[in-house]
């Protein structure tokens, strides 16, 4: 495809605090950086909205420039004060925790429908780097930052001069003065000034600790983003993304501390705002707290979890409210049943790749797909909508017979499939009175039935009650 046919993509760019159009730095080439989680415990339900956000994004890249020509790296903090907490907490080792916890957010994200990040297409374990495996890398940065006077060694630490980048503070919008007045900073005795941040701190012999030029120590957490999208990306990449509350400090240390490396670093910065539940934030105090494992556990289906969030834009705070959950597991539903047997199309709907290509629209997104299912008549509009649904990374438990999720949480699906399968036959032997009998019998469980010569279509209400089909065995 030439770059004058390739779909027209506009993002807001926080480092601009504008909607600019998407321009790759090598289009054959288009990469990615999205920080992950620190792994010490399970992933709740505001650590999956960065991961689905930026799972759209990463397929509308690979949509518009081609799987293999995408890298997108999401990097495990596996060394951090509170995994050494959790360690001494629960008396089982770091390295045990780091790989439980680590294999339950791949699990719980697999289960929202997230893809797992690639290098152009492939190589999935390198484009999830753990930090511990990069300390080398991250040890030279240190001293290059030393060396070019932007850091100092100071009592076993070692510090990054904060004004010593003229630039900090651009991303989100402050003045260093202004950050030291208004924000809690460390102060520490052999700090310059306050507001200088840690890249090494010493380790004692109960913490995980590297030889390095300053004595036995581990990384600050800044340091670890910098230096792995520097080792995987190179000495600039197109987009780097997470959530708005990793702006400040984060994101600012990140720029500052690989701006003075010599690097390039990100083009484009993106962040999603974050996460309420019934219009509150979301605390174990209010008891309104839960992780994603809870919800699957309680039946709710990972693709309901990814609709809920994808119907509010990024950029705007999320409410997470069980009508929403309800809704969401009604319409999926009803576009499972209207696709039931559809072969997928390779050619999406364009006015919601349109929607998606402006800045992850996907509640518009969600808007138009509302109205091509409404307008589905055959076999080929449902496969083109199927196609289109995949874009926003739904339908794909659909596929080859097998049940969408949210039905495979009630009992007795495949009883209800079996039935349906009774009808279709006394229909076609014109058995009418039995035909009836299981029609009625369908209906009376909670299950609409939507029969034409084309077959049955059934979608599963809020009422179903699955005992009323042992009935009709």
């Amino acid at each position: 495809m030439s770059t004058t046919n390739k779909i027209a993509i506009n993002l807001y760019n926080t480092k601009t605090r504008r909607k600019e159009p998407f321009t790759p730095i090598d289009e054959k080439d288009v990469r990615m950086y999205v920080c992950g989680p620190t792994v010490y415990d399970r992933a709740h339900i505001g650590n999956a909205r960065p991961v689905i956000v930026f799972d759209v994004l990463n397929r509308l890249l690979r949509h518009v420039y081609g799987a293999e020509h995408v890298t997108y790296v999401r990097n495990f903090t596996d060394v951090d004060d509170k995994i050494n907490a959790r360690a001494a907490q629960s008396g089982r080792s770091i390295s045990d925790i780091t790989a439980e916890t680590t294999g339950w957010f791949l699990e719980d994200m697999a289960a929202v429908g997230a893809l797992q990040p690639s290098i152009r297409g492939k190589d999935h374990e390198r484009a999830m780097p753990r930090a511990t495996a990069y300390i080398g890398q991250m040890v030279a940065m240190i001293e290059d930052l030393i060396e070019k006077g932007h850091a100092y060694p100071a009592e076993g630490h070692v510090l990054f001069r904060v004004r010593s980048y003229s630039e900090y503070g651009a991303l989100s919008g402050r003045s260093v003065d202004d950050m030291i007045a208004g924000a809690r900073v460390e102060v520490a005795p052999f700090k310059e000034d306050p507001m200088d941040f840690v890249l090494w701190k010493p380790s004692d012999d109960a913490t995980p600790g590297w030889d390095s030029p300053w004595g036995r120590g581990r990384p600050g957490w800044h340091i670890e983003c910098s230096a792995m999208a520097h080792e995987l990306l190179g000495e600039s990449f197109d987009i780097h993304g997470g959530g708005n509350d990793l702006t400040f400090p984060h994101h600012e240390n990140e720029i500052a501390q690989s701006k003075c490396a010599g690097h390039g670093f990100a083009n484009v910065w993106l962040h999603n705002e974050m996460l309420q539940v019934e219009g509150k934030k979301m605390s174990k105090s209010l008891g309104n707290f839960f992780t994603v494992r809870d919800l699957l556990e309680q039946g709710v289906p990972g693709e309901v979890i990814r609709f809920v969030m994808l119907s509010t834009h990024y950029r705007k705070p999320m409410d997470w409210t069980e009508k929403k959950r309800a809704e969401a597991e009604k319409t999926l539903r009803k576009w499972q049943s209207l696709t039931d047997g559809a072969e997928r199309r390779r050619r999406p709907h364009l006015d919601v790749l349109a929607a998606i290509s402006d800045d992850l629209n996907t509640p518009k997104a969600i808007s138009l797909l509302h109205a091509h299912a409404n307008a589905i008549e055959g076999k080929e509009d449902a496969g083109r909508f199927l196609s289109t649904l995949q874009l926003l990374g739904i339908g794909a438990k659909w596929r080859d017979g097998v049940r969408l999720a949210v039905e495979n949480a009630f009992d007795n699906v495949g009883l209800l499939d079996e039935l349906i399968e009774k009808l279709k036959v006394a229909r076609s032997e014109k058995n009418w009175e039995e035909a009836d009998r299981l029609k009625n019998g369908i209906t009376a469980a909670g299950v609409k039935l939507m029969i034409s010569n084309d077959g049955i279509v059934r979608e599963i209400e809020n009422g179903f009650d699955a005992s009323k089909l042992e009935t009709l065995k």
